[in-house]
């Protein structure tokens, strides 16, 4: 069986903060800015990579949510506790610095973790979770 990960979902609260983040700070490219009823689906994904993608999505947007799983949802979300995501980099260090100097929310300093992996935390804008793993 030949399957691959195509796209992410990560809620996004405010389009231009997520799009300035995923694109002017990490560096990813703009694959679609789709409008549409007020609100904003924004696809990125790493340069060089174009069968892999993170689509940015307006939280609680789904017909069939109601007004009550709305606002928990948000709060989830405002709390970084809804949603998370692994990348993962050859220069995790560096990528650390870039990402500090931006004034990105830094959760986690580079850490070896017990179980074997060196990685580092941050929050997007919305806050969800960014775990970034050092590979190689």
């Amino acid at each position: 069986m030949d399957i691959t990960i195509h796209a992410a979902f990560l809620p996004q609260t405010d389009p231009d903060a997520a799009l300035g983040f995923y694109r002017d700070i990490l560096g990813f490219e703009v694959r679609n800015d789709v409008g549409y009823s007020g609100m904003r689906w924004i696809t990125v994904g790493p340069v060089g990579q174009p069968g892999t993608s993170i689509v940015l999505h307006p939280p609680a947007a789904d017909p069939g949510i109601t007004d009550d799983e709305r606002r928990t949802i948000l709060e989830l979300i405002a709390k970084g506790t809804y949603t998370a995501i692994t990348l993962a980099t050859h220069d995790l260090d560096g990528v650390f610095d870039r990402l500090q100097a931006s004034g990105a929310d830094v959760v986690q300093e580079p850490t070896d973790q017990p179980y074997g992996i060196r990685d580092c935390a941050f929050r997007d804008p919305t806050g969800n979770l960014i775990r970034i793993n050092q590979i190689g």
